[in-house]
Protein backbone atom coordinates (compact mmCIF):
# COMPACT_ATOMS: atom_id res chain seq x y z
CA UNK A 1 0.00 0.00 0.00
CA UNK A 2 1.43 3.74 -0.67
CA UNK A 3 1.91 5.07 2.47
CA UNK A 4 0.10 8.51 1.43
CA UNK A 5 -2.55 6.66 0.53
CA UNK A 6 -6.21 8.21 1.87
CA UNK A 7 -7.58 5.27 4.72
CA UNK A 8 -9.56 7.95 6.74
CA UNK A 9 -12.58 5.48 6.95
CA UNK A 10 -11.79 2.02 7.92
CA UNK A 11 -13.63 -1.28 8.38
CA UNK A 12 -12.04 -3.42 11.40
CA UNK A 13 -13.09 -7.49 10.77
CA UNK A 14 -11.66 -10.01 13.81
CA UNK A 15 -12.51 -13.69 13.48
CA UNK A 16 -13.68 -16.00 15.76
CA UNK A 17 -10.50 -17.93 16.26
CA UNK A 18 -8.65 -14.45 17.60
CA UNK A 19 -11.45 -13.28 19.49
CA UNK A 20 -12.16 -16.53 21.31
CA UNK A 21 -8.55 -17.43 21.62
CA UNK A 22 -9.30 -20.87 19.32
CA UNK A 23 -12.77 -21.23 21.37
CA UNK A 24 -11.11 -20.51 24.90
CA UNK A 25 -13.17 -17.77 25.58
CA UNK A 26 -12.97 -14.50 24.94
CA UNK A 27 -9.43 -13.04 25.03
CA UNK A 28 -10.16 -9.80 26.58
CA UNK A 29 -6.55 -9.05 26.43
CA UNK A 30 -6.50 -9.07 22.59
CA UNK A 31 -9.86 -7.62 22.63
CA UNK A 32 -8.34 -4.60 24.87
CA UNK A 33 -5.24 -4.50 22.58
CA UNK A 34 -7.22 -4.35 19.74
CA UNK A 35 -9.41 -1.43 21.25
CA UNK A 36 -6.04 0.76 21.59
CA UNK A 37 -5.23 0.59 18.72
CA UNK A 38 -8.81 1.40 17.46
CA UNK A 39 -9.33 4.11 19.60
CA UNK A 40 -5.71 6.01 18.77
CA UNK A 41 -6.55 5.54 14.96
CA UNK A 42 -10.18 7.22 15.43
CA UNK A 43 -8.86 9.97 18.16
CA UNK A 44 -6.97 10.92 15.54
CA UNK A 45 -9.26 11.57 12.73
CA UNK A 46 -10.09 8.29 11.17
CA UNK A 47 -13.41 6.74 11.32
CA UNK A 48 -13.49 2.97 12.24
CA UNK A 49 -16.64 0.75 11.99
CA UNK A 50 -15.55 -2.65 13.77
CA UNK A 51 -17.24 -6.23 12.55
CA UNK A 52 -16.79 -8.59 15.74
CA UNK A 53 -17.20 -12.36 15.30
CA UNK A 54 -17.14 -14.58 17.87
CA UNK A 55 -20.79 -14.60 19.93
CA UNK A 56 -21.77 -18.11 18.44
CA UNK A 57 -18.34 -19.67 19.72
CA UNK A 58 -18.54 -17.44 23.54
CA UNK A 59 -22.03 -18.60 23.65
CA UNK A 60 -20.25 -22.42 23.31
CA UNK A 61 -17.68 -21.48 25.99
CA UNK A 62 -20.32 -20.13 27.85
CA UNK A 63 -22.21 -22.88 28.53
CA UNK A 64 -19.52 -25.56 28.02
CA UNK A 65 -20.44 -27.58 24.97
CA UNK A 66 -17.38 -30.28 23.37
CA UNK A 67 -18.23 -27.91 19.62
CA UNK A 68 -19.53 -25.60 17.72
CA UNK A 69 -23.65 -27.16 17.38
CA UNK A 70 -24.89 -27.89 14.12
CA UNK A 71 -28.47 -27.57 14.60
CA UNK A 72 -29.65 -24.48 14.20
CA UNK A 73 -31.30 -23.44 16.98
CA UNK A 74 -28.67 -24.35 19.26
CA UNK A 75 -26.28 -22.24 16.93
CA UNK A 76 -28.65 -19.18 17.45
CA UNK A 77 -29.20 -20.21 21.19
CA UNK A 78 -25.26 -19.85 21.28
CA UNK A 79 -25.21 -16.07 19.70
CA UNK A 80 -28.04 -15.16 22.31
CA UNK A 81 -25.72 -16.12 25.01
CA UNK A 82 -22.27 -15.00 24.00
CA UNK A 83 -23.75 -11.48 22.34
CA UNK A 84 -23.70 -10.27 25.84
CA UNK A 85 -20.36 -11.04 26.99
CA UNK A 86 -19.00 -9.33 23.32
CA UNK A 87 -20.59 -6.06 22.84
CA UNK A 88 -19.90 -5.49 26.92
CA UNK A 89 -16.61 -6.67 26.60
CA UNK A 90 -15.65 -4.42 23.08
CA UNK A 91 -17.64 -1.37 24.90
CA UNK A 92 -15.52 -1.80 28.48
CA UNK A 93 -12.14 -2.01 26.07
CA UNK A 94 -13.20 1.62 24.01
CA UNK A 95 -14.59 3.27 26.27
CA UNK A 96 -11.91 3.18 28.83
CA UNK A 97 -10.27 4.85 25.78
CA UNK A 98 -12.33 7.69 25.50
CA UNK A 99 -14.51 6.14 22.73
CA UNK A 100 -18.23 5.44 22.37
CA UNK A 101 -19.34 2.17 20.75
CA UNK A 102 -22.80 0.95 19.41
CA UNK A 103 -23.97 -2.30 18.98
CA UNK A 104 -25.39 -2.80 15.13
CA UNK A 105 -26.79 -6.38 14.43
CA UNK A 106 -27.77 -7.15 10.99
CA UNK A 107 -29.39 -9.83 8.63
CA UNK A 108 -29.02 -10.34 5.11
CA UNK A 109 -32.90 -9.16 4.77
CA UNK A 110 -31.55 -6.14 6.22
CA UNK A 111 -28.72 -5.11 3.05
CA UNK A 112 -31.25 -7.29 0.39
CA UNK A 113 -33.86 -4.14 0.97
CA UNK A 114 -33.56 -1.23 -0.25
CA UNK A 115 -35.51 0.78 2.21
CA UNK A 116 -33.80 -0.86 5.15
CA UNK A 117 -30.43 -1.17 3.61
CA UNK A 118 -31.02 2.64 3.64
CA UNK A 119 -32.17 3.08 6.84
CA UNK A 120 -28.99 1.49 8.31
CA UNK A 121 -26.82 3.24 6.50
CA UNK A 122 -28.09 6.67 7.74
CA UNK A 123 -27.73 5.22 10.86
CA UNK A 124 -24.54 4.15 11.10
CA UNK A 125 -23.23 7.74 9.19
CA UNK A 126 -25.37 9.44 12.18
CA UNK A 127 -22.89 6.67 14.38
CA UNK A 128 -19.59 7.78 12.45
CA UNK A 129 -20.50 11.78 12.60
CA UNK A 130 -21.10 11.94 16.43
CA UNK A 131 -17.59 9.88 16.40
CA UNK A 132 -18.64 6.39 17.81
CA UNK A 133 -17.39 3.01 16.61
CA UNK A 134 -20.11 0.42 15.39
CA UNK A 135 -19.66 -2.63 16.21
CA UNK A 136 -21.94 -4.81 13.94
CA UNK A 137 -22.69 -8.18 13.85
CA UNK A 138 -24.63 -10.78 11.98
CA UNK A 139 -28.00 -11.25 14.26
CA UNK A 140 -26.98 -14.92 14.54
CA UNK A 141 -30.24 -15.29 16.93
CA UNK A 142 -32.88 -15.11 14.28
CA UNK A 143 -31.04 -15.43 11.01
CA UNK A 144 -33.35 -18.52 9.57
CA UNK A 145 -31.84 -19.40 6.34
CA UNK A 146 -28.32 -20.16 8.04
CA UNK A 147 -26.83 -18.58 10.65
CA UNK A 148 -23.81 -17.09 8.47
CA UNK A 149 -23.92 -14.28 6.09
CA UNK A 150 -22.49 -16.67 4.75
CA UNK A 151 -20.32 -15.13 7.35
CA UNK A 152 -18.60 -12.19 8.85
CA UNK A 153 -15.90 -11.85 6.59
CA UNK A 154 -19.04 -11.04 3.65
CA UNK A 155 -21.41 -8.83 6.72
CA UNK A 156 -17.72 -6.60 6.61
CA UNK A 157 -16.85 -6.06 3.19
CA UNK A 158 -21.02 -5.52 2.75
CA UNK A 159 -20.67 -2.98 5.27
CA UNK A 160 -17.06 -1.42 3.89
CA UNK A 161 -19.44 -0.62 0.60
CA UNK A 162 -22.45 0.95 2.25
CA UNK A 163 -20.14 3.10 4.05
CA UNK A 164 -18.12 4.06 0.82
CA UNK A 165 -14.34 2.47 3.10
CA UNK A 166 -10.90 3.30 2.05
CA UNK A 167 -9.75 0.18 3.40
CA UNK A 168 -11.09 -3.13 4.40
CA UNK A 169 -8.70 -5.21 7.32
CA UNK A 170 -9.34 -8.44 8.16
CA UNK A 171 -7.81 -9.88 11.04
CA UNK A 172 -7.19 -13.93 11.31
CA UNK A 173 -4.56 -16.11 13.25
CA UNK A 174 -2.82 -16.37 9.48
CA UNK A 175 -0.33 -14.33 8.12
CA UNK A 176 -2.41 -13.73 5.17
CA UNK A 177 -3.10 -15.58 1.67
CA UNK A 178 -0.45 -18.15 0.90
CA UNK A 179 0.12 -20.42 -2.46
CA UNK A 180 -0.60 -23.31 -0.17
CA UNK A 181 -1.93 -24.36 3.19
CA UNK A 182 1.02 -22.95 5.06
CA UNK A 183 -0.03 -25.77 8.11
CA UNK A 184 0.61 -28.57 5.88
CA UNK A 185 3.01 -27.49 3.24
CA UNK A 186 5.77 -25.47 4.64
CA UNK A 187 6.96 -24.43 1.51
CA UNK A 188 3.62 -22.01 0.73
CA UNK A 189 4.80 -18.81 0.38
CA UNK A 190 2.84 -15.52 1.23
CA UNK A 191 1.30 -13.50 -1.76
CA UNK A 192 1.81 -10.06 -0.50
CA UNK A 193 0.02 -8.47 -3.00
CA UNK A 194 -3.09 -9.52 -5.86
CA UNK A 195 -5.64 -8.12 -7.45
CA UNK A 196 -8.64 -9.43 -5.29
CA UNK A 197 -10.68 -10.32 -8.68
CA UNK A 198 -7.55 -12.76 -9.47
CA UNK A 199 -9.51 -16.43 -10.27
CA UNK A 200 -6.52 -18.42 -8.54
CA UNK A 201 -6.76 -17.08 -5.23
CA UNK A 202 -10.13 -19.48 -4.94
CA UNK A 203 -7.59 -22.51 -5.84
CA UNK A 204 -5.23 -21.63 -2.64
CA UNK A 205 -8.24 -20.72 -0.03
CA UNK A 206 -9.23 -23.16 1.76
CA UNK A 207 -12.10 -24.58 4.63
CA UNK A 208 -13.19 -22.54 7.50
CA UNK A 209 -11.40 -23.82 11.32
CA UNK A 210 -13.30 -25.57 14.03
CA UNK A 211 -14.67 -22.21 15.80
CA UNK A 212 -15.73 -20.17 13.28
CA UNK A 213 -17.09 -20.40 9.50
CA UNK A 214 -14.81 -18.52 7.24
CA UNK A 215 -11.59 -19.99 5.83
CA UNK A 216 -9.62 -17.81 3.42
CA UNK A 217 -12.18 -18.72 0.42
CA UNK A 218 -15.01 -16.70 2.66
CA UNK A 219 -11.84 -13.89 2.72
CA UNK A 220 -11.46 -13.85 -0.66
CA UNK A 221 -14.96 -13.91 -1.56
CA UNK A 222 -15.22 -10.58 0.88
CA UNK A 223 -12.22 -8.72 -0.86
CA UNK A 224 -14.70 -9.39 -4.37
CA UNK A 225 -17.46 -7.36 -2.38
CA UNK A 226 -15.27 -4.84 -1.26
CA UNK A 227 -14.12 -4.76 -4.97
CA UNK A 228 -18.25 -3.34 -5.81
CA UNK A 229 -17.14 0.13 -3.97
CA UNK A 230 -13.31 -0.12 -4.73
CA UNK A 231 -12.42 -0.69 -1.67
CA UNK A 232 -8.79 -2.81 -1.11
CA UNK A 233 -8.45 -5.27 1.35
CA UNK A 234 -6.21 -6.57 3.77
CA UNK A 235 -5.85 -10.15 5.17
CA UNK A 236 -3.46 -9.97 7.87
CA UNK A 237 -2.07 -11.68 11.35
CA UNK A 238 -4.11 -9.67 14.42
CA UNK A 239 -1.37 -11.31 16.59
CA UNK A 240 1.00 -8.72 15.06
CA UNK A 241 2.15 -5.21 16.94
CA UNK A 242 -0.10 -2.53 16.15
CA UNK A 243 -1.10 -3.83 12.82
CA UNK A 244 -4.61 -1.92 12.67
CA UNK A 245 -2.42 0.87 13.53
CA UNK A 246 0.44 0.26 10.91
CA UNK A 247 -1.86 -0.31 8.39
CA UNK A 248 -4.21 2.40 8.46
CA UNK A 249 -0.85 4.07 8.12
CA UNK A 250 0.00 1.79 4.79
CA UNK A 251 2.37 -0.43 5.80
CA UNK A 252 3.23 -3.83 3.80
CA UNK A 253 1.44 -6.80 6.09
CA UNK A 254 -0.03 -9.62 5.07
CA UNK A 255 -1.65 -10.18 1.90
CA UNK A 256 -2.96 -6.64 0.21
CA UNK A 257 -5.95 -7.03 -2.32
CA UNK A 258 -6.31 -4.43 -4.88
CA UNK A 259 -9.15 -3.41 -7.23
CA UNK A 260 -9.36 -1.16 -9.74
CA UNK A 261 -12.81 0.54 -11.45
CA UNK A 262 -12.52 -2.15 -14.66
CA UNK A 263 -13.40 -4.61 -10.81
CA UNK A 264 -16.39 -2.52 -10.11
CA UNK A 265 -18.55 -3.52 -12.40
CA UNK A 266 -17.59 -7.37 -12.35
CA UNK A 267 -17.89 -7.17 -8.61
CA UNK A 268 -20.90 -5.83 -8.59
CA UNK A 269 -22.88 -8.54 -10.69
CA UNK A 270 -21.30 -11.22 -8.81
CA UNK A 271 -22.40 -9.99 -5.84
CA UNK A 272 -26.24 -10.08 -7.70
CA UNK A 273 -25.57 -13.47 -8.84
CA UNK A 274 -24.85 -14.42 -4.66
CA UNK A 275 -27.59 -12.87 -3.15
CA UNK A 276 -29.56 -15.45 -1.06
CA UNK A 277 -32.92 -14.23 -0.84
CA UNK A 278 -34.69 -12.19 -3.34
CA UNK A 279 -37.33 -9.32 -2.34
CA UNK A 280 -39.31 -9.90 -5.80
CA UNK A 281 -39.53 -11.66 -9.09
CA UNK A 282 -40.42 -10.65 -12.39
CA UNK A 283 -41.65 -13.39 -14.95
CA UNK A 284 -40.28 -12.10 -18.76
CA UNK A 285 -41.83 -12.91 -22.18
CA UNK A 286 -38.87 -14.96 -24.50
CA UNK A 287 -38.33 -11.64 -26.44
CA UNK A 288 -36.82 -10.05 -23.35
CA UNK A 289 -35.31 -13.13 -22.64
CA UNK A 290 -33.46 -13.23 -25.77
CA UNK A 291 -32.85 -9.41 -25.86
CA UNK A 292 -31.12 -9.72 -22.20
CA UNK A 293 -29.37 -12.89 -22.60
CA UNK A 294 -28.46 -13.14 -26.02
CA UNK A 295 -28.13 -9.30 -26.94
CA UNK A 296 -26.94 -8.23 -23.46
CA UNK A 297 -29.75 -5.89 -23.19
CA UNK A 298 -31.54 -4.06 -20.16
CA UNK A 299 -34.75 -5.00 -19.23
CA UNK A 300 -37.89 -3.02 -20.33
CA UNK A 301 -41.15 -2.91 -18.91
CA UNK A 302 -42.94 -4.01 -21.68
CA UNK A 303 -40.71 -7.51 -21.74
CA UNK A 304 -42.26 -7.76 -18.23
CA UNK A 305 -45.59 -9.83 -18.08
CA UNK A 306 -45.75 -10.41 -14.45
CA UNK A 307 -44.37 -8.39 -11.24
CA UNK A 308 -44.25 -10.44 -7.60
CA UNK A 309 -43.91 -9.70 -4.53
CA UNK A 310 -43.56 -6.55 -2.12
CA UNK A 311 -40.13 -4.40 -3.09
CA UNK A 312 -38.72 -1.02 -3.37
CA UNK A 313 -36.65 0.14 -6.22
CA UNK A 314 -33.51 -0.85 -6.20
CA UNK A 315 -34.34 -3.98 -4.15
CA UNK A 316 -32.68 -7.10 -5.98
CA UNK A 317 -34.99 -9.34 -7.77
CA UNK A 318 -34.76 -12.50 -10.04
CA UNK A 319 -35.74 -12.38 -13.41
CA UNK A 320 -37.50 -15.88 -14.52
CA UNK A 321 -38.95 -17.12 -17.84
CA UNK A 322 -42.76 -18.22 -18.52
CA UNK A 323 -41.62 -21.51 -17.27
CA UNK A 324 -40.53 -19.98 -14.00
CA UNK A 325 -36.65 -20.79 -14.53
CA UNK A 326 -34.35 -17.91 -13.26
CA UNK A 327 -32.42 -16.39 -15.56
CA UNK A 328 -30.81 -13.68 -13.71
CA UNK A 329 -30.98 -11.28 -11.01
CA UNK A 330 -30.32 -7.43 -10.65
CA UNK A 331 -31.60 -4.00 -8.74
CA UNK A 332 -34.98 -3.24 -9.83
CA UNK A 333 -35.99 0.43 -11.06
CA UNK A 334 -39.20 0.25 -9.76
CA UNK A 335 -41.13 -0.54 -6.83
CA UNK A 336 -43.38 -3.29 -7.19
CA UNK A 337 -46.72 -0.61 -6.98
CA UNK A 338 -45.08 1.21 -9.96
CA UNK A 339 -43.86 -1.93 -12.09
CA UNK A 340 -46.74 -3.64 -11.48
CA UNK A 341 -48.80 -0.29 -13.36
CA UNK A 342 -46.34 -0.40 -16.11
CA UNK A 343 -45.47 -4.22 -17.53
CA UNK A 344 -45.92 -4.59 -20.90
CA UNK A 345 -46.28 -0.78 -21.63
CA UNK A 346 -44.06 1.07 -24.11
CA UNK A 347 -42.43 4.82 -23.04
CA UNK A 348 -45.02 6.88 -24.23
CA UNK A 349 -47.47 5.00 -22.40
CA UNK A 350 -45.54 4.88 -19.31
CA UNK A 351 -44.56 8.32 -19.20
CA UNK A 352 -48.41 9.16 -19.21
CA UNK A 353 -48.92 6.40 -16.25
CA UNK A 354 -46.02 7.75 -14.11
CA UNK A 355 -45.73 11.70 -15.42
CA UNK A 356 -42.83 11.91 -12.36
CA UNK A 357 -40.14 9.16 -14.03
CA UNK A 358 -37.78 11.30 -15.91
CA UNK A 359 -34.94 9.45 -17.36
CA UNK A 360 -35.43 6.38 -20.01
CA UNK A 361 -37.98 3.61 -18.02
CA UNK A 362 -36.02 0.63 -17.28
CA UNK A 363 -36.86 -1.86 -14.93
CA UNK A 364 -33.55 -3.55 -14.71
CA UNK A 365 -30.20 -1.93 -16.47
CA UNK A 366 -28.32 -4.16 -17.79
CA UNK A 367 -25.22 -2.57 -15.84
CA UNK A 368 -27.38 -3.94 -12.31
CA UNK A 369 -27.87 -7.60 -14.13
CA UNK A 370 -26.08 -10.84 -13.78
CA UNK A 371 -27.27 -13.18 -15.96
CA UNK A 372 -27.10 -16.82 -14.72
Amino acid sequence: MDKHMNTKRIVVKIGSSLLTNNGRGLDRTAIYEWARQIAELQNSGHEVLLVSSGAVAEGVVRMNLPERPKKLEALQACASIGQMGLIETWWQALIQKGVQSSQVLLTHDDLSHRSRYLNISQTIAQLMEWRVVPVINENDTISYDEIKFGDNDSLGAMAAAMIHADLYIILTDQDGVFTDNPRTNPDAKLIEQERAMADYLFDVAGDGGKWGSGGMLTKIRAARLAAMSQCQTVIASGKVDDVIIRLAHGERIGTLLTTDSSDKLIAKKQWLAAHIRMAGTLIIDDGAKTAITTNHKSLLPIGVVEVQGDFDAGSVVEIVDTTKTRIAVGQVGFSSEDAKLIIQKNSAQIKAILPHIDEKSVMVHRDEMAIL
